[in-house]
């Protein structure tokens, strides 16, 4: 649970007894239970903010686990510049020029 063995627990509240005495010792033991159940509130809180902050399906639409890079490098009709369109021109450009060079029969 917390790490603690059940002889270095009874140690503790032995001396914390010595110490507090009997008067204080359960008003300390229930504060120290409030800030340890504010602190683990407060943990939970805030796992719970960074778990729904880095949501991207929720967030963005999108799972990084769907995305294919293959994919989102080919060229697309909606793409205003793309290296790879200049390249498809450049080809259209040569055969073009290739069948208007070739002599027809």
């Amino acid at each position: 649970m917390s790490g603690i063995a059940p002889s270095e627990f009874l140690l503790i509240c032995l001396i914390g007894l010595m110490i507090l005495g009997p008067e204080r010792l359960p008003l300390v033991a229930r504060k120290i239970g409030r800030w340890m159940g504010k602190a683990r509130q407060m943990t939970r809180s805030l796992q719970h903010q960074l778990e729904e902050e880095t949501d991207l399906k929720k967030n963005f639409g999108f799972d990084p686990k769907d995305l294919d890079p293959h994919e989102m490098m080919k060229p697309r009709e909606d793409d205003t510049y793309s290296p790879l369109h200049d390249e498809e021109d450049d080809v259209e450009e040569v055969a073009s020029e290739a069948a208007a060079e070739k002599p027809e029969k």
